[in-house]
């Protein structure tokens, strides 16, 4: 099930109340709920807010219940890949577990003409554009060196370089200023991004521009095995202001609230109000990566605290509240779940392994003596293996 990615209907017309997005957020350190939008708490009670109400008074019951659906699925997805890599037929996967609502959320506000530029965590946005099962794994096999075509679903394929993307995607929203068109680019990255001179520049240029971006911070908490606190000892959203981008702090484990913000600033962008920054505060319950051992860093009291604020948890309690998650329903998005991690499994299993010298293409547009050179190198090296061809 999905829903539709249009915005509802606004009070005061059909341009976005600014006064929403451009409330420029102040105060302690990052690490609260200071400014947090909320609609849907974590004991699933729905709450009022003037600013962001009508950006989702279409979302009656059956599309909540899709956008349940939709993070039950990708956290199956998630927890079947985690299986895969330590079972031994992934490398690694970074799992992003705790972060659905973030996803979910942002990734079905999106219209098919936006792009995306994301980090190598957001498989549930991956999800939501339409990204096959098995190519949201290909990459972490090592079979490949790209998992999808960016333009088939207008998504840009994970990039690992930190905070890199956010130039990708300013340079791409001047394209589309270029070209008159309202579509968005939208940056996915995480706190410890914030740090990198990337997403700075980017910044920069967005502001000076008013370029059609959303800057879309994922503050799970932590930037490998550091706490947000020893970078930002302000909410990471004040410092977009800085640069003359308005912010907004989100809570990042409320699918409801996350869709309302961005639906408003992606209209903010389609109607030339320039760029907005979203801090999504929510949390990595799991490791960086599989190769990762988040019990060297982080205690379990704390990741106790983060369990009571699930986001899949908030909206179960809030649907059951209405009587709308019978047992049939539940029953059939746990079949839908387990029928999509089968197939993954399946997929990914079967691939067949490439050719070692395929690593050599599509590395540069024209013939490259030097890479010519490296090639026939590593194919001598080759044929010196039993079995190999050219023994």
């Amino acid at each position: 099930m999905t829903i539709d990615n249009q915005p509802a209907t606004r009070r005061g017309g059909s341009h976005t109340d600014l006064g929403a997005i451009d409330e420029l957020r102040l105060g302690d350190a990052g690490l609260g709920d200071l400014g947090l939008v909320r609609l849907l708490d974590a004991h699933g009670v729905r709450h009022e807010d003037d600013r962001y109400d009508a950006w989702v008074s279409d979302i009656g019951t059956d599309q909540l219940l899709a956008l349940y659906e939709d993070m039950q699925v990708i956290r199956r997805i998630d927890a079947e890949a985690t299986a895969l890599q330590r079972q031994g037929e992934l490398g690694l996967w970074p799992p992003l577990l705790g972060q659905e609502a973030a996803q979910i959320g942002s990734g079905r506000a999106l219209r098919a003409d936006d792009f995306v530029f994301s980090s190598y965590r957001e498989h549930g946005v991956a999800y939501c554009r339409g990204a096959g099962l098995v190519d949201l794994l290909r990459v972490w096999r090592g079979t490949t060196q790209s998992g999808w075509n960016p333009y088939d679903i207008n998504m840009a394929t994970p990039q690992v370089i930190i905070g890199a993307q956010t130039l990708h995607a300013t340079g791409y929203a001047l394209g589309i200023q270029a070209d008159g068109t309202d579509a968005v680019a939208v940056a996915y990255f995480g706190d410890g991004a914030t740090s990198e001179g990337d997403v700075n520049e980017a910044l920069i240029f967005a502001a000076t521009y008013a370029a059609p971006v959303i800057f879309f911070c994922q503050n799970n908490q932590y930037a490998i095995s550091e706490p947000v606190s020893l970078q930002a000892q302000r909410p990471i959203a004040d410092r977009a202001p800085g640069f003359g981008v308005p912010s907004v702090r989100v809570d990042g484990n409320d699918v409801l609230a996350v869709l309302a913000v961005t639906r408003a600033a992606l209209d903010r962008a389609r109607t030339g109000g320039g760029p907005t920054f979203i801090e999504a505060v929510t949390y990595r319950m799991g490791p960086h990566t599989t190769a990762d051992d988040p019990t060297r860093y982080r205690d379990a009291t704390e990741l106790d605290e983060w369990r009571g604020k699930d986001p899949l948890a908030r909206v179960e309690a809030f649907l059951d509240a209405q009587g709308a998650l019978t047992e049939e329903r539940r029953q059939a998005v746990a079949a839908k779940a387990d029928a999509v991690a089968a197939e993954m499994r399946a997929g990914i299993t079967t691939l067949a392994d490439p050719d070692p010298l395929t690593v050599f293409d599509n590395v540069y547009a024209e013939p490259h003596t030097g890479l010519s050179r490296q090639r026939d190198h590593y194919s001598r090296y080759l044929r010196t293996f039993v079995g190999s061809d050219g023994r």
